[in-house]
């Protein structure tokens, strides 16, 4: 004679089990996902023009976004763009410099500065080489307002780049302009006569 598996005790505690989880699930409520609330451009009857989000108030200015330093915030002076670089040129400003021109510059202008980056190697339009005459001798707010504006074929980097690291961004250009440009007469007198020794 076959024996069949008992099967009734199984059930007994599978029902037991719901049982004793019935008062958690009884507890559960949806008031936290039913919330009398609205979400952001959702219509309102509440309101008279019909929008459940509030226009912002006439100057109204997000905390830490008070750009009272015109200068430093859009890198113009008297209606012209800035000649020199408004904060003080450093040693920890043009490192920082160097490091945003490596990550949001140098793949297009090239980690020298002469446009000749990775994009413009996969067959990309190269962007002016630092080095020539017009930008060396460009204000340095001209610089700024690219940056934060775009031109050409460049966007603008105004939401991924602060205005300080604009700035040290403009350092370190500057500091890669001067590497091909420096007089002789700036280097260390030893520097200058090895310099003049080794002219071809």
């Amino acid at each position: 004679m076959v024996r069949r598996p008992r099967r009734s005790g199984r059930r007994l505690l599978l029902a037991g089990g719901a049982l004793l989880l019935l008062p958690w699930a009884a507890a559960c409520h949806t008031d936290m996902i039913d919330q009398p609330k609205f979400r952001p451009l959702e219509e309102s009857d509440f309101f008279k023009d019909g929008n459940s989000s509030r226009p912002i108030p006439a100057d109204t200015v997000a905390r830490g976004h008070l750009r009272l330093d015109t200068p430093l915030n859009t890198g113009w002076s008297g209606g012209a763009p800035v000649e020199a670089i408004p904060i003080p040129v450093t040693s920890e400003l043009l490192r920082r410099g160097r490091e945003q021109f490596d990550i949001f510059c140098s793949p297009c202008h090239g980690r020298l500065g002469d446009g000749k980056g990775m994009i413009v190697e996969r067959g990309f339009k190269p962007p002016p080489s630092y080095h020539i005459d017009r930008l060396r001798e460009a204000p340095a707010g001209h610089f700024f307002d690219v940056i934060t504006n775009g031109f050409g074929a460049m966007y603008d980097y105004r939401e991924r780049i602060s205005p300080e690291d604009r700035w040290a961004i403009i350092a370190y250009i500057r500091a890669l302009q001067l590497s091909r440009h420096a007089p002789l007469a700036d280097a260390p007198p030893d520097e200058a006569r090895r310099l003049e020794r080794e002219k071809p």
